[in-house]
C-alpha cells in the first residue's frame, strides 16, 4: 500500500497491435533479460500492493491471457479508438473502485516503484489534484506529447500533432502514465471527445476537462527519461536490453562482484551473485542462477536454473542448465555440461563431460569424455556416484546406475550394472595384437597406389 493508505487499481494498456516488432509474439511478452517486457512492470508496481489489476487487451489476447493467468483481469478494446477510450474499458472491471488508479503502459516496462509512489502520494496533496501526470525531459522531444506547465501545475496537455510551433518548443514531454482516483476517472474520461488529428479519443484530455473545472493537475517530472522509454520495435527492444544489462553490471560490481570484461557479461532479470565473485569475458547467464560468495566463473560459460556454492569454479566453455548445483569446492572445468545434477563438495568434472540427471559423490573425480547415459529415448534415468569415486576417461555410465563409494571404473567402460563400494569396474572388449600386421598393410598400399600411376 501506498503511505496515504488508499486503495489502489493499476490499469495496463497492452492493447496495441504491436505492427512495429514484426512478431507473431504479443509485444509486451517480448523478453528483456529473459523476462516479459509486462512482468517487469508489473513487478515494479506489486511492490505497492494494488487490491487490483486490470490489463487491456486486444489482439493477442489469448497470449495474454495465458502470461498472466490468475494475476490480473483483462478488459478487451475493440475497435481501438484511442488511449482514453483503451482506458474506458477498465470501468466494469472497476465498477465500485473508489481508491486511486495507476495507469500504465505493457510496453513502458521500467518504471521505478519510488515514481509510481511518487505519483500516488502527489495525488494526496493539500491542493487535492484531479490528475498527477507522470512527465519527463528528453534530449529530443521528437513526437511526444507536451506538458504545459507552471510551477508543478499541467495548464495543458497538447499532442504532438496538434501542438503548436510555440507549444512544441516545450521539451517537457508526457510519458503517459497518470495517476487519478477511482472515484472521478470514468466521469472524466465520459466528458473525453476526438475532435483532434488522429479522430481519437485522448486520455490526456481527461486533464483538459479536468482544467476547466477548475481543479488542480499536478505533474511529476521523473529524473530517469529512460524509464518512461516505450518499446515498438525490434531495434528499441535491444536498446532497452543493452540499457538494463549496463545497469545491472554496475550493480554487479558496485555489490562486490569482479566483472574482467563487464561489457561481455549478460545477466538475466533474476541473477544472484555473491561478494568476491570473478566472472570472466562472455558469460551469459540465463534466468535462475543463484552464485555464492568466492566462485570464480571463467570465459564462455552459459549458466541457467543453477546454483552455486561457495569455492566452486566454473569453465572455461562450460553449460550449466536447468537443476545444476555446484556444492562448496566443486569443480565443472572445459567443455562440460551438467542438467539436473548435483556436484556434491569438492567433486571434480574437468572436461569433456556430460553429466545429466546424477548425482556425484564428494570428492569424486569425473574423467574427461565421461557421459551419464539418462535417456532411452521415453524416459530418463538417474545415475548415482559415490563419494571419492574415480571415473576412467571415455566411460559411459548407463543409467539407472550406482556407483559405490571410492569405487573405480576403468577407462573406456560402459557401466550398466551397479558397481559396489571399492570395486574396480572395467567393462572392454579383449584387445587383439597382430605384430607386423600395420608394416605389411603399408607395404601392400603403397605398392597398389604405384601400379596406378
Amino acid at each position: 500500500m501506498t503511505e496515504t493508505a488508499s486503495p489502489l487499481a493499476l490499469v495496463v494498456l497492452a492493447a496495441g497491435k504491436g505492427t512495429r516488432m514484426k512478431s507473431d509474439l504479443h509485444k509486451v511478452l517480448h523478453p528483456i533479460a529473459g523476462r516479459p517486457m509486462l512482468m517487469h512492470l508489473l513487478a515494479s508496481a506489486d511492490a505497492l500492493e494494488p487490491a487490483r489489476k486490470v490489463v487491456v487487451v486486444g489482439a493477442g489476447r489469448e497470449q495474454l491471457a495465458k502470461a498472466l493467468g490468475e494475476s490480473a483481469e483483462l478488459a478487451v478494446q475493440d475497435p481501438q479508438l484511442g488511449t482514453g477510450h483503451a482506458v474506458q474499458q477498465a470501468e466494469a472491471a472497476l465498477t465500485g473502485f473508489a481508491g486511486d488508479v495507476l495507469i500504465l503502459y505493457g510496453d513502458v516496462p521500467f518504471v521505478r516503484n519510488e515514481t509510481m509512489r511518487a505519483m500516488l502520494e502527489r495525488l494526496h496533496g493539500d491542493d487535492n489534484p484531479a490528475v498527477v501526470v507522470l512527465a519527463f525531459e528528453p534530449d529530443d522531444a521528437l513526437q511526444y506529447g507536451r506538458v504545459i506547465a507552471e510551477n508543478g501545475v499541467v495548464r495543458k496537455m497538447v499532442e504532438h500533432k496538434d501542438a503548436s510551433a510555440e507549444e512544441r518548443a516545450c521539451r517537457l514531454c508526457n510519458s503517459g502514465l497518470m495517476a487519478v482516483r477511482g472515484s472521478e476517472l470514468f466521469a472524466l474520461l465520459a466528458r473525453v471527445g476526438n475532435d483532434n488529428a488522429q479522430g481519437e479519443y485522448y486520455l490526456t484530455d481527461i486533464v483538459n476537462v479536468a482544467n476547466g473545472d477548475g481543479r488542480v493537475c499536478a505533474v511529476v517530472v521523473t529524473d530517469d527519461p529512460d524509464e518512461v522509454a516505450g518499446i515498438n520495435s525490434r531495434a528499441e527492444l535491444a536498446e532497452a536490453e543493452a540499457r538494463w544489462q549496463k545497469k545491472r553490471r554496475l550493480q554487479a560490481m558496485a555489490d562486490g562482484a569482479s566483472l574482467v570484461a563487464p561489457e561481455t557479461v549478460w545477466f538475466a532479470w533474476d541473477t544472484q551473485l555473491g561478494r568476491d565473485v570473478t566472472v570472466e569475458q562472455n558469460v551469459v547467464f540465463g534466468p535462475g542462477v543463484t552464485v555464492a560468495d568466492n566462485v570464480v566463473i571463467h570465459a564462455f560459460c552459459h549458466i541457467e536454473g543453477a546454483r552455486l556454492a561457495s569455492g566452486t569454479s566454473v569453465g572455461p566453455f562450460a553449460r550449466l542448465r536447468p537443476g545444476a548445483v555446484l556444492e562448496e569446492k566443486a569443480r565443472v572445468g572445459n567443455f562440460v555440461e551438467v542438467k539436473n545434477a548435483v556436484l556434491h563438495a569438492g567433486a571434480k568434472a574437468n572436461h569433456l563431460t556430460y553429466l545429466g540427471d546424477a548425482d556425484v559423490g564428494a570428492g569424486a573425480n569425473i574423467g574427461a569424455g565421461t557421459i551419464t547415459c539418462n535417456y532411452d529415448g521415453y524416459f530418463k534415468y538417474r545415475t548415482v556416484i559415490g563419494e571419492r569415486a574415480f571415473i576412467g576417461s571415455n566411460s559411459a555410465l548407463i543409467a539407472p546406475v550406482k556407483i559405490g563409494a571410492d569405487a573405480i571404473v576403468a577407462a573406456g567402460s560402459a557401466v550398466s550394472r551397479d558397481v559396489a563400494d571399492g570395486e574396480l569396474r572395467l567393462v572392454r572388449a579383449e584387445q587383439l595384437v597382430k605384430p607386423g600386421w600395420a608394416d605389411r598393410f603399408h607395404d601392400a598400399m603403397k605398392k597398389k597406389k604405384a601400379e596406378r600411376k
